[in-house]
């Protein structure tokens, strides 16, 4: 199949959010980033997010009409322990069009621009219900460290951020 990648705009913000929707709601995710956070966050001077979108040729549209039909967000990050690292913090294929390369062609841009950093390392968590998306790592040379970590990844959520500045 016939498809693209180029650096997302802020143009492209739409359908950021229609794809972020998409993938929260697959997770039964409640809370996610809007099409004015994307225009904000990751369209400025100092972005805080990178992103990538394929698109497919006209002729190759969704079933709803779609040509931008995959994104990879990422960041970059440092570790001690590391140095510089890139983070994929989401990559997301329209499923009628999985399996064609797609997913595969974002994730290579991803690590290509962290060998381009000069990152000594490609990092991201995914859903545990979601064997193929392991499949697919293990298969791009990706090692599942969960087993072998003797740490737990931890979050506060805003408000215990907030709780946390006024006490």
């Amino acid at each position: 199949m016939e498809f693209s990648i180029r650096p997302a705009t802020r143009d492209d913000c739409k359908d950021l959010a229609r794809m972020v929707r998409d993938l929260a709601e697959c997770n039964k995710i409640t809370e996610y980033v809007t099409q004015t956070d994307l225009e904000q966050d990751g369209f400025r001077e100092n972005p805080r997010f990178h992103a990538f979108i394929a698109e497919v040729p006209e002729q190759h549209k969704s079933k709803d009409g779609y040509t931008k039909i995959g994104i990879v967000f990422y960041v970059f990050s440092y570790s001690l322990m590391y140095s510089r690292s890139i983070v994929l913090q989401m990559l997301y294929v329209m499923d009628e069009f999985r399996g064609k390369g797609i997913g595969k062609a974002l994730f290579k841009k991803v690590a290509q621009e962290g060998v381009a950093a000069g990152c000594r390392q490609l990092t991201f968590t995914m859903s545990h219900w979601n064997k193929s998306a392991l499949g697919f790592y293990v298969s791009q040379g990706c090692q599942d460290d969960t087993t072998e970590l003797e740490y737990h990844l931890m979050s506060c959520s805003r408000d215990v951020m907030e709780r946390l500045d006024q006490s």
